[in-house]
This record gives C-alpha cells, structure tokens and sequence, in this order.
C-alpha cells in the first residue's frame, strides 16, 4: 500500500551525491583515505579532507549568549542581518534602486521562492542545461517545467542565441518567466558569465514586449570564492541597468561565504526599479517564508551582523577567506592544467568549486571509477569533480585516471 503522492515529481530512492559520497565514506574506512578520492562534496575541505570553517567566525559563534542565538528570528530576518548581507552581497557597489532582502535556509531557500512567487503552475522556468540538480526537484514540487538552454556554444562562450531562442518561445506562451542564472563560480562548471556576456543578456531582455515579465535570478552562492571580490561583482551595475519589466533577485548564501554551512544562512535581495515593486518583493517573500520554513536561524544572522559592525572583524574574516579561495583556485588551476596536457575536454572553467567534463555516459565512467576509489558525481551531460573537495595533488592526478577510463570505455 502505497500513501505519498507523486504529484508529477520522479521521487529517486536516494539522494545521488550523498549516496555516492557515502560509498567513499565507507571505502575510506575500509582501505584509508590515502586509496580514495573522494570529489563530490559540495563544501570546502582541507588537502587532508577535513571541513574548513574560518577561525575568525568560529570564535564570534562561540562568543554569542543565549538572546543572541534562541530566540525565533523575524521571518525576514533581524535588521541587522538584512543590512549586512546587502554589504555581503554586493561588496563596494550600491545598487540605484529599492533592495528589499529576505533571510532564507541557504542560497536553496531562495531558489524555492523566487520559482513559488513569480512564477505560476504549469509554467516553465528557464535554466542552463549544466544545472544543480535540486532545480529540476525544486520545480517538480512546485508544479513548474524546468526548461534548459545550451549553455556554452562552440567557442566556449555563453550561448546567446540558444538563451535568446527559448526566452523568446517560452514567453510566446506565457505572460512571466522567470531565469534561473547560476554565476559567478557557476556549479557545477565553473564558468562565470562575463560583463560582455551580461549586456547580451540585457538587449536580450530588452527585445521583448513591454508586458512580458522576467523575474531574473542570479544565484551567486560561490561569488566569494570565484576570485578578486570586487571584479567578480563587476556585472552588478548591468542589474540596474535591465529593462523595467526585468526583476532581477540575487539569491546569496551566507552558509558557503562564511563556511556555516549547516546552519543554512542565506539571503535572497531584489534590486527593484520601484518602491511598489521592492514592497511587493518583501510581501510575498514573508508569506512564503512563513508557509515553508517559517523563520531562519538567528544564530549566524547574528554571527554576520556582528561580523559587519567590526571592521577590524570583518578584515579578519575576509583575510581569512581569501587565504582559502587562492587554495581553491590553485587546485581548480591544477586540474584544468592537467586536463589540457592531456587533451581531456572540460567545460571553460573560470572559478569555484566544480569542474565538469563533457561525456555521453557519466554514469558508467563514475562506476568504473568507484572501482578505483575514485568518487564523482555523473551529470546528465557529463562528469562533476568538487575541487573544493581534494588537494592540489590529487587534482593533478584526477585528469589522467579520467580519460583512461573514458577511454577504456570508448567515451
């Protein structure tokens, strides 16, 4: 006897990447880590595997008093909070126009309203077809059709065409759309969408009727690891400049920025052209928020707060950071590196923390590597690695044991 209903959604047994990491977990007690690479985390580690959380917000977690983390938090999130994670979000720049923020569980959360409030069921919500899988769970819980553009053209840049081809026949026969763009750091690629790029995307949006709706999301959970913290924010003034029937949002995660992730820290801000627009933002934002997770924790909304009321703190922490993102960087380098030596295609790979590699069937090269003590996440399109997730070294090594394998198995 069966009792949940599927509603539309394919409802899988396990999650994928925690049952393949789980599988690493289990060999690396059964042989030791030194024999397994274990590549599909989605959080930075150190070379030895172990989570890395900055010290300097460590110490402000441990300094808080019970008022400061028991209490219920207000559903959009303490004053204070929503102040500093405009600063979090948007470093030096000031956006032109009216900001309103919600606190939501992690960069997911805004995912989850944005698609629940401007977007209806049945319609479709545009993405890359290199996606971060909860997308597609996400939609399907909600009603909507997750529906994907060719990400990366032949010249290994964004593909403007395919974006502006299913913006155009997607509005054709519906009145919104909202577009999930997933940069700086894009997961699960790497790829950052360029300035140039951006104001394609901008005459793209500028091409439509005065009365086709475009709720623009820019997921930028890994901005703070996708390089110099002021040159990856250098499309923000673009966010402005859109066209009025144009809301662009910024879903940010607090939980990766400040490495609290299991504590689900995350802010979703619009950039309204509108007073009207930005109190509509924050009205419905509230009522979704109240109806799925009430209310966020307060504990590292006060943790963030605290943290941008110090600047002494805050130079603490953002020294911290950047000593971590060079490591990243270096090891997203060093696969890229490798990968070129060895004539292995990788998608244009910029920043963060996954590489991916194009291949017809991801699933029988990740099983033929788990063999080898090798874990990795099989795409649709191809093969993720977490560089946040393995040392230098062995992101080095990655490259040649892959293509062997692709190659043993005529891929």
């Amino acid at each position: 006897m069966i009792f949940a209903r599927e509603n539309g959604r394919v409802i899988p047994r396990e999650d994928k990447i925690f049952s393949i990491s789980n599988r690493a977990k289990a060999m690396i007690k059964e042989v030791g880590k030194d024999k397994v690479i274990n590549g599909t985390i989605g959080a930075l580690v150190d070379d030895d595997g172990n989570l890395i959380v900055l010290d300097s917000v460590r110490k402000v977690f441990a300094s808080l008093q019970p008022g400061e983390y028991a209490p219920y938090a207000p559903i959009r999130g303490i004053p204070e909070f929503r102040e500093a994670v405009k600063k979090a979000a948007f470093g030096s720049y000031e956006p032109k126009g009216f900001t309103e923020v919600c606190a939501t569980p992690g960069g997911t959360g805004g995912v989850r309203n944005t698609m629940a409030n401007f977007s209806s069921p049945g319609e479709k919500v545009l993405v890359a077809d290199w996606f971060w899988a909860p997308y597609k769970t996400i939609s399907q819980e909600l009603g909507r059709e997750l529906r994907t553009f060719r990400f990366i053209n032949e010249e290994g840049a964004f593909d403007i065409e395919s974006f502006r081809a299913n913006v155009t026949e997607i509005l054709a026969g519906q009145d919104g759309l909202v577009v999930i763009l997933n940069t700086p750091a894009h997961n699960p690629t790497g790829y950052s969408i360029t300035v140039e790029e951006w104001q394609k995307i901008k005459a793209v949006f500028g091409e439509l009727p005065a009365d086709k709706k475009v709720t623009l999301l820019i997921d930028a959970a890994y901005i703070d690891f996708a390089g110099d913290e002021e040159e990856v924010r250098n499309f923000l003034p673009i966010l402005d400049e859109m066209p009025g029937n144009v809301l662009p949002i910024m879903g940010y995660s607090a939980s990766k920025t400040f490495t609290m992730y299991g504590m689900r820290c995350g802010a979703m801000i619009c950039l309204a052209k509108t007073e009207e627009v930005a109190d509509e933002f924050r009205r419905v934002t509230e009522v979704s928020s109240r109806a799925s997770w009430s209310n966020c924790n307060l504990a590292p909304q006060t943790i963030i707060a605290k943290i941008f009321a110090d600047p002494e703190l805050k130079a603490k922490v953002d020294e911290e950071r950047a000593v971590y993102r060079d490591m990243l960087l270096r090891r997203g380098r060093a696969f890229e590196e490798e990968a070129a030596k060895i004539g292995l295609g990788i998608v244009p790979f910029d920043a963060g923390f996954f590489v991916s590699i194009p291949m017809p069937n991801a699933d029988a090269v990740a099983q033929e590597l788990e063999k080898e003590g090798i874990f990795l996440v099989p795409l649709a399109k191809g093969l993720r690695v977490s560089v946040a997730a393995v040392s230098e070294e062995k992101a080095r090594i990655l490259p040649a044991r892959i293509k062997a394998c692709m190659d043993r198995l005529g891929q």
